[in-house]
Protein backbone atom coordinates (compact mmCIF):
# COMPACT_ATOMS: atom_id res chain seq x y z
CA UNK A 1 0.00 0.00 0.00
CA UNK A 2 1.46 3.26 -0.87
CA UNK A 3 2.41 6.26 1.30
CA UNK A 4 -0.34 8.44 -0.04
CA UNK A 5 -2.92 5.91 0.17
CA UNK A 6 -2.13 5.13 4.30
CA UNK A 7 -1.66 9.20 4.30
CA UNK A 8 -5.44 9.60 3.17
CA UNK A 9 -6.57 6.81 5.48
CA UNK A 10 -4.73 8.79 8.20
CA UNK A 11 -6.74 11.65 7.30
CA UNK A 12 -9.93 9.87 7.15
CA UNK A 13 -9.22 8.76 10.66
CA UNK A 14 -8.53 11.90 12.33
CA UNK A 15 -11.84 13.09 10.60
CA UNK A 16 -13.83 10.07 12.02
CA UNK A 17 -13.07 10.05 15.68
CA UNK A 18 -13.73 14.21 15.71
CA UNK A 19 -16.65 13.83 14.24
CA UNK A 20 -17.87 10.82 16.44
CA UNK A 21 -16.24 12.56 19.51
CA UNK A 22 -18.92 15.41 18.56
CA UNK A 23 -22.06 14.01 17.95
CA UNK A 24 -21.30 12.46 21.06
CA UNK A 25 -20.53 15.42 23.19
CA UNK A 26 -23.60 16.76 21.07
CA UNK A 27 -25.97 14.49 22.33
CA UNK A 28 -24.65 14.48 25.60
CA UNK A 29 -24.86 18.29 26.06
CA UNK A 30 -28.59 18.05 25.14
CA UNK A 31 -29.50 16.02 28.12
CA UNK A 32 -27.84 18.42 30.52
CA UNK A 33 -30.85 20.19 31.45
CA UNK A 34 -33.42 16.52 31.29
CA UNK A 35 -35.04 15.81 34.43
CA UNK A 36 -33.49 14.30 37.24
CA UNK A 37 -34.10 11.22 38.13
CA UNK A 38 -36.24 11.11 41.54
CA UNK A 39 -33.27 9.37 43.75
CA UNK A 40 -31.17 11.90 42.94
CA UNK A 41 -33.33 15.12 43.49
CA UNK A 42 -31.45 15.88 47.16
CA UNK A 43 -27.79 16.38 45.49
CA UNK A 44 -28.62 20.00 44.00
CA UNK A 45 -30.61 22.53 45.60
CA UNK A 46 -32.09 24.82 42.67
CA UNK A 47 -29.00 27.32 42.85
CA UNK A 48 -26.62 24.40 42.79
CA UNK A 49 -28.32 23.11 39.62
CA UNK A 50 -28.25 25.69 37.92
CA UNK A 51 -24.55 26.19 38.22
CA UNK A 52 -24.10 22.65 37.33
CA UNK A 53 -25.58 23.28 33.79
CA UNK A 54 -23.32 26.24 33.58
CA UNK A 55 -20.46 24.71 34.63
CA UNK A 56 -21.17 21.28 32.18
CA UNK A 57 -22.21 24.03 28.83
CA UNK A 58 -18.92 25.62 29.75
CA UNK A 59 -16.56 22.78 29.21
CA UNK A 60 -18.65 21.24 26.42
CA UNK A 61 -18.01 24.65 24.31
CA UNK A 62 -14.23 24.64 25.72
CA UNK A 63 -13.90 20.88 24.89
CA UNK A 64 -15.35 21.64 21.36
CA UNK A 65 -13.01 24.50 20.25
CA UNK A 66 -10.06 22.92 21.62
CA UNK A 67 -10.49 19.55 19.77
CA UNK A 68 -11.25 21.89 16.57
CA UNK A 69 -8.17 23.31 17.31
CA UNK A 70 -6.74 20.15 17.80
CA UNK A 71 -7.59 18.62 14.33
CA UNK A 72 -7.02 22.01 12.51
CA UNK A 73 -3.57 21.71 13.36
CA UNK A 74 -2.51 18.01 13.18
CA UNK A 75 -3.88 18.01 9.71
CA UNK A 76 -2.10 21.27 9.00
CA UNK A 77 1.08 19.64 10.21
CA UNK A 78 0.26 16.47 8.50
CA UNK A 79 -1.21 18.71 4.61
CA UNK A 80 2.09 21.21 4.71
CA UNK A 81 4.87 19.09 5.84
CA UNK A 82 5.70 19.65 9.67
CA UNK A 83 6.84 15.70 10.42
CA UNK A 84 9.10 16.00 7.42
CA UNK A 85 10.23 20.02 8.36
CA UNK A 86 11.14 18.55 11.91
CA UNK A 87 13.18 15.32 10.50
CA UNK A 88 15.03 18.14 8.35
CA UNK A 89 16.32 19.77 11.50
CA UNK A 90 16.98 16.99 13.15
CA UNK A 91 19.00 14.77 10.85
CA UNK A 92 22.39 16.83 10.42
CA UNK A 93 22.43 17.06 14.28
CA UNK A 94 23.73 13.37 14.28
CA UNK A 95 24.53 9.97 12.95
CA UNK A 96 22.95 8.09 15.89
CA UNK A 97 19.78 6.44 15.06
CA UNK A 98 18.64 6.88 18.52
CA UNK A 99 19.34 10.88 18.93
CA UNK A 100 17.73 11.55 15.48
CA UNK A 101 14.40 9.93 17.33
CA UNK A 102 14.87 11.40 20.46
CA UNK A 103 15.62 14.72 19.04
CA UNK A 104 12.70 14.53 16.83
CA UNK A 105 9.87 13.44 19.67
CA UNK A 106 11.34 16.04 21.42
CA UNK A 107 10.87 18.87 18.95
CA UNK A 108 7.13 17.39 19.20
CA UNK A 109 6.36 16.77 22.52
CA UNK A 110 7.64 20.41 23.32
CA UNK A 111 6.28 22.13 20.38
CA UNK A 112 2.73 20.29 21.54
CA UNK A 113 3.03 20.88 25.06
CA UNK A 114 3.75 24.75 24.51
CA UNK A 115 0.45 25.12 22.17
CA UNK A 116 -1.45 23.28 25.02
CA UNK A 117 -0.19 25.69 27.75
CA UNK A 118 -2.37 28.58 27.06
CA UNK A 119 -5.81 25.86 27.06
CA UNK A 120 -4.47 24.33 30.33
CA UNK A 121 -3.82 27.92 31.75
CA UNK A 122 -7.79 29.06 30.52
CA UNK A 123 -8.98 25.89 32.19
CA UNK A 124 -7.27 25.96 35.20
CA UNK A 125 -7.24 29.74 36.01
CA UNK A 126 -10.45 30.80 34.30
CA UNK A 127 -13.14 27.80 34.09
CA UNK A 128 -12.27 26.22 37.13
CA UNK A 129 -11.43 29.26 39.05
CA UNK A 130 -14.37 31.04 38.17
CA UNK A 131 -16.85 27.87 39.56
CA UNK A 132 -14.59 27.87 42.72
CA UNK A 133 -12.71 24.54 42.39
CA UNK A 134 -9.31 25.60 41.63
CA UNK A 135 -6.71 26.31 43.91
CA UNK A 136 -3.34 25.92 42.31
CA UNK A 137 -1.20 28.85 42.13
CA UNK A 138 0.35 30.19 39.01
CA UNK A 139 3.33 28.96 40.64
CA UNK A 140 2.58 25.36 40.93
CA UNK A 141 0.78 25.06 37.68
CA UNK A 142 4.10 26.08 35.69
CA UNK A 143 6.51 24.11 38.13
CA UNK A 144 3.83 20.92 37.21
CA UNK A 145 4.25 21.53 33.44
CA UNK A 146 8.54 21.31 33.43
CA UNK A 147 8.32 18.26 36.16
CA UNK A 148 5.84 16.66 33.27
CA UNK A 149 8.46 17.29 31.22
CA UNK A 150 11.39 16.16 32.73
CA UNK A 151 9.67 13.11 33.46
CA UNK A 152 9.02 12.48 30.19
CA UNK A 153 12.15 13.40 29.26
CA UNK A 154 14.17 10.62 31.47
CA UNK A 155 11.74 8.15 31.25
CA UNK A 156 9.90 8.63 27.40
CA UNK A 157 13.33 8.67 26.00
CA UNK A 158 14.57 6.02 27.96
CA UNK A 159 12.12 3.75 26.85
CA UNK A 160 12.18 5.06 23.34
CA UNK A 161 15.89 4.66 23.13
CA UNK A 162 15.93 1.21 24.30
CA UNK A 163 13.14 -0.08 22.04
CA UNK A 164 15.67 1.20 18.74
CA UNK A 165 18.38 -0.24 20.44
CA UNK A 166 16.08 -3.65 21.20
CA UNK A 167 15.26 -3.24 17.44
CA UNK A 168 19.16 -2.86 15.75
CA UNK A 169 20.16 -6.14 18.06
CA UNK A 170 17.30 -8.36 17.61
CA UNK A 171 15.74 -7.54 14.53
CA UNK A 172 11.91 -8.49 14.29
CA UNK A 173 11.88 -10.34 17.40
CA UNK A 174 12.16 -7.05 19.05
CA UNK A 175 9.12 -6.37 19.95
CA UNK A 176 9.38 -9.32 22.62
CA UNK A 177 12.07 -8.25 24.24
CA UNK A 178 10.17 -4.55 24.13
CA UNK A 179 7.26 -6.10 25.97
CA UNK A 180 9.73 -8.14 28.98
CA UNK A 181 11.00 -4.28 29.38
CA UNK A 182 7.42 -2.70 29.33
CA UNK A 183 6.22 -5.35 31.85
CA UNK A 184 8.92 -4.76 34.50
CA UNK A 185 8.55 -1.19 34.16
CA UNK A 186 4.93 -1.62 34.78
CA UNK A 187 4.93 -3.53 37.95
CA UNK A 188 7.51 -1.72 39.19
CA UNK A 189 5.46 1.70 38.69
CA UNK A 190 2.64 -0.10 40.50
CA UNK A 191 4.80 -1.19 43.23
CA UNK A 192 6.52 2.49 43.29
CA UNK A 193 4.22 4.85 42.03
CA UNK A 194 2.89 6.61 44.85
CA UNK A 195 6.28 6.35 46.69
CA UNK A 196 8.79 8.04 43.62
CA UNK A 197 6.61 9.97 41.60
CA UNK A 198 3.43 11.36 43.58
CA UNK A 199 6.06 12.99 45.96
CA UNK A 200 7.22 14.89 43.15
CA UNK A 201 3.73 16.92 42.77
CA UNK A 202 2.49 16.23 46.15
CA UNK A 203 2.71 16.19 49.81
CA UNK A 204 2.09 12.65 51.37
CA UNK A 205 1.98 12.07 55.18
CA UNK A 206 0.53 9.35 57.35
CA UNK A 207 -3.17 9.45 58.50
CA UNK A 208 -3.32 11.16 61.87
CA UNK A 209 -4.46 9.22 64.60
CA UNK A 210 -7.76 9.37 65.63
CA UNK A 211 -11.36 8.19 65.22
CA UNK A 212 -11.16 8.20 61.44
CA UNK A 213 -7.99 5.72 61.75
CA UNK A 214 -9.94 3.26 64.37
CA UNK A 215 -12.53 3.48 61.84
CA UNK A 216 -10.91 2.49 58.79
CA UNK A 217 -8.73 0.16 61.02
CA UNK A 218 -11.17 -2.08 62.50
CA UNK A 219 -13.19 -2.38 58.77
CA UNK A 220 -9.53 -3.92 57.32
CA UNK A 221 -9.49 -6.00 60.26
CA UNK A 222 -13.33 -7.19 60.21
CA UNK A 223 -12.61 -7.92 56.44
CA UNK A 224 -9.02 -9.57 57.06
CA UNK A 225 -7.47 -6.86 55.20
CA UNK A 226 -3.91 -6.14 55.95
CA UNK A 227 -3.53 -2.12 55.69
CA UNK A 228 -0.45 -0.47 57.19
CA UNK A 229 0.01 2.46 55.35
CA UNK A 230 -3.04 5.22 54.88
CA UNK A 231 -1.81 8.27 53.80
CA UNK A 232 -3.40 11.75 53.58
CA UNK A 233 -2.41 13.73 49.92
CA UNK A 234 -2.53 17.28 49.58
CA UNK A 235 -5.38 17.92 47.10
CA UNK A 236 -6.69 20.82 48.14
CA UNK A 237 -3.34 22.64 46.83
CA UNK A 238 -4.49 22.12 43.48
CA UNK A 239 -8.46 21.55 43.69
CA UNK A 240 -11.18 20.99 45.65
CA UNK A 241 -12.40 17.96 44.15
CA UNK A 242 -12.01 14.51 46.19
CA UNK A 243 -10.71 11.36 45.80
CA UNK A 244 -9.35 8.26 46.58
CA UNK A 245 -7.50 5.37 45.24
CA UNK A 246 -5.82 2.24 45.61
CA UNK A 247 -2.00 1.58 44.36
CA UNK A 248 0.47 -0.93 44.62
CA UNK A 249 -0.26 -4.98 45.68
CA UNK A 250 1.52 -7.38 48.81
CA UNK A 251 3.58 -5.65 50.94
CA UNK A 252 3.83 -2.12 49.15
CA UNK A 253 -0.16 -1.89 49.23
CA UNK A 254 -1.58 1.62 50.40
CA UNK A 255 -4.86 3.56 50.39
CA UNK A 256 -4.43 7.30 49.79
CA UNK A 257 -7.31 9.64 50.68
CA UNK A 258 -7.52 13.17 49.35
CA UNK A 259 -7.43 15.75 52.17
CA UNK A 260 -10.99 17.25 50.20
CA UNK A 261 -12.45 13.98 51.03
CA UNK A 262 -11.95 14.09 54.23
CA UNK A 263 -12.98 17.83 54.71
CA UNK A 264 -15.82 17.17 52.80
CA UNK A 265 -17.20 13.67 53.89
CA UNK A 266 -17.99 12.08 57.45
CA UNK A 267 -16.27 9.27 59.18
CA UNK A 268 -18.62 6.36 58.11
CA UNK A 269 -18.59 7.78 54.78
CA UNK A 270 -15.03 7.64 54.28
CA UNK A 271 -14.91 4.10 55.81
CA UNK A 272 -17.61 3.02 53.06
CA UNK A 273 -15.29 4.65 50.40
CA UNK A 274 -12.57 2.95 51.86
CA UNK A 275 -14.95 -0.39 51.51
CA UNK A 276 -15.06 0.48 47.94
CA UNK A 277 -11.23 0.50 47.56
CA UNK A 278 -10.72 -2.62 49.37
CA UNK A 279 -13.05 -4.35 47.38
CA UNK A 280 -11.32 -3.86 43.84
CA UNK A 281 -8.85 -5.40 45.94
CA UNK A 282 -10.39 -8.23 47.06
CA UNK A 283 -12.15 -8.84 44.03
CA UNK A 284 -8.72 -8.74 41.68
CA UNK A 285 -9.53 -5.84 39.62
CA UNK A 286 -5.92 -4.56 40.53
CA UNK A 287 -4.51 -7.64 39.24
CA UNK A 288 -6.82 -8.34 35.87
CA UNK A 289 -6.49 -4.90 34.77
CA UNK A 290 -2.45 -5.17 34.79
CA UNK A 291 -2.67 -8.32 32.98
CA UNK A 292 -4.80 -7.11 30.68
CA UNK A 293 -2.85 -3.96 29.94
CA UNK A 294 0.39 -5.94 29.77
CA UNK A 295 -1.60 -8.13 27.10
CA UNK A 296 -2.42 -4.69 25.32
CA UNK A 297 1.00 -3.62 25.31
CA UNK A 298 2.46 -6.97 23.70
CA UNK A 299 -0.26 -7.12 21.30
CA UNK A 300 0.70 -3.69 20.29
CA UNK A 301 4.27 -4.17 20.07
CA UNK A 302 3.47 -7.37 18.04
CA UNK A 303 1.82 -5.43 15.46
CA UNK A 304 4.38 -2.82 15.05
CA UNK A 305 7.00 -5.40 14.45
CA UNK A 306 5.26 -6.44 11.36
CA UNK A 307 5.11 -2.63 9.71
CA UNK A 308 7.51 -0.80 12.03
CA UNK A 309 10.48 -1.58 8.60
CA UNK A 310 8.10 -0.90 6.08
CA UNK A 311 8.82 2.35 4.25
CA UNK A 312 5.21 3.27 3.71
CA UNK A 313 4.73 4.13 7.04
CA UNK A 314 7.33 6.99 7.06
CA UNK A 315 5.39 8.23 3.85
CA UNK A 316 2.28 8.49 5.20
CA UNK A 317 3.27 11.25 7.29
CA UNK A 318 5.03 12.92 4.60
CA UNK A 319 8.62 12.02 6.05
CA UNK A 320 10.14 11.10 2.96
CA UNK A 321 13.11 9.39 4.57
CA UNK A 322 11.87 5.66 6.18
CA UNK A 323 12.80 5.78 9.45
CA UNK A 324 11.56 4.24 12.86
CA UNK A 325 10.22 7.89 14.57
CA UNK A 326 8.84 8.60 11.80
CA UNK A 327 7.38 5.34 11.24
CA UNK A 328 5.86 5.10 14.81
CA UNK A 329 3.89 8.29 14.57
CA UNK A 330 2.51 7.16 11.27
CA UNK A 331 1.74 3.19 13.21
CA UNK A 332 0.32 5.56 16.22
CA UNK A 333 -2.28 7.33 13.92
CA UNK A 334 -3.37 4.16 11.72
CA UNK A 335 -3.49 2.38 15.01
CA UNK A 336 -5.60 4.64 16.88
CA UNK A 337 -8.78 2.56 15.56
CA UNK A 338 -7.97 -0.49 17.40
CA UNK A 339 -6.56 1.59 20.61
CA UNK A 340 -10.06 2.82 20.44
CA UNK A 341 -11.70 -0.45 20.74
CA UNK A 342 -9.53 -1.61 23.03
CA UNK A 343 -9.94 1.16 25.32
CA UNK A 344 -14.24 0.66 24.90
CA UNK A 345 -13.46 -2.62 26.48
CA UNK A 346 -11.45 -1.19 29.25
CA UNK A 347 -14.01 1.02 30.25
CA UNK A 348 -16.97 -1.54 29.96
CA UNK A 349 -14.27 -3.92 32.12
CA UNK A 350 -13.97 -0.91 34.80
CA UNK A 351 -17.42 -0.08 34.78
CA UNK A 352 -17.69 -3.41 36.12
CA UNK A 353 -15.82 -3.25 38.05
CA UNK A 354 -17.14 -0.37 39.79
CA UNK A 355 -20.44 -2.48 40.37
CA UNK A 356 -18.68 -5.60 42.17
CA UNK A 357 -16.48 -3.16 44.35
CA UNK A 358 -19.91 -1.24 45.53
CA UNK A 359 -21.78 -4.84 46.20
CA UNK A 360 -18.44 -5.38 48.04
CA UNK A 361 -18.51 -2.03 50.22
CA UNK A 362 -22.46 -2.72 50.80
CA UNK A 363 -21.93 -6.09 51.73
CA UNK A 364 -18.84 -5.66 54.58
CA UNK A 365 -19.73 -2.23 55.61
CA UNK A 366 -22.92 -0.43 54.49
CA UNK A 367 -24.84 1.06 51.53
CA UNK A 368 -26.66 3.88 52.70
CA UNK A 369 -23.16 5.95 53.75
CA UNK A 370 -21.70 4.71 50.69
CA UNK A 371 -24.63 6.38 48.64
CA UNK A 372 -24.52 9.28 50.57
CA UNK A 373 -20.81 9.66 49.96
CA UNK A 374 -21.08 9.20 45.87
CA UNK A 375 -23.97 12.12 45.99
CA UNK A 376 -22.21 14.90 48.22
CA UNK A 377 -19.14 14.25 45.74
CA UNK A 378 -21.11 14.49 42.60
CA UNK A 379 -22.77 17.58 44.14
CA UNK A 380 -19.28 19.21 44.88
CA UNK A 381 -17.56 18.45 41.85
CA UNK A 382 -21.13 19.22 39.77
CA UNK A 383 -21.12 16.03 37.85
CA UNK A 384 -23.52 15.61 35.23
CA UNK A 385 -26.72 13.65 36.56
CA UNK A 386 -28.27 12.64 33.10
CA UNK A 387 -25.29 11.54 30.84
CA UNK A 388 -25.97 9.95 27.26
CA UNK A 389 -25.57 6.41 27.37
CA UNK A 390 -23.55 6.33 24.19
CA UNK A 391 -21.45 8.86 25.89
CA UNK A 392 -21.46 6.94 28.70
CA UNK A 393 -20.71 3.69 26.55
CA UNK A 394 -17.72 5.45 24.87
CA UNK A 395 -15.94 7.39 27.13
CA UNK A 396 -17.10 6.78 30.96
CA UNK A 397 -14.97 4.57 33.16
CA UNK A 398 -17.75 4.57 36.11
CA UNK A 399 -21.30 4.38 35.88
CA UNK A 400 -23.40 7.19 35.88
CA UNK A 401 -23.75 7.84 39.63
CA UNK A 402 -27.90 7.32 38.94
CA UNK A 403 -26.93 3.44 38.06
CA UNK A 404 -24.32 3.24 41.26
CA UNK A 405 -27.31 4.01 43.50
CA UNK A 406 -29.87 1.98 42.08
CA UNK A 407 -27.58 -1.14 42.37
CA UNK A 408 -26.59 -0.29 45.63
CA UNK A 409 -30.57 0.17 46.86
CA UNK A 410 -31.38 -2.93 45.49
Amino acid sequence: MEGTTLFYIIVTILLLQFIIDAVLDYLNAKRFKQKVPAELNDVFDEAEYQKSQVYKTTNYNFRLFKDSFSLLLTLGFLLFGGFEWVDNIVRPLSESTILHALYFFGIIVIGSSLITIPFSYYHTFIIEEKFGFNKTTKKTFFLDIVKSWLMTALLGGGILALVIWLLQLMGPNFWLYAWGVFITLTIFMNLFYSKLVVPLFNKQKPLEAGNLKKSIESYAHKVGFELQNIFVIDGSKRSTKANAYFSGFGKQKRVTLFDTLINDLEEDEIVAVLAHEVGHYKRKHIIVNLTASIALTGLTLFVLSLFVNNPELSLSIGVSRPSFHAALIGFVLLYSPISAITGLAMNYLSRKFEFQADDYAKQTFAAAPLISSLKKLSKNNLSNLTPHPAYVFMHYSHPPLIERIRNLSA
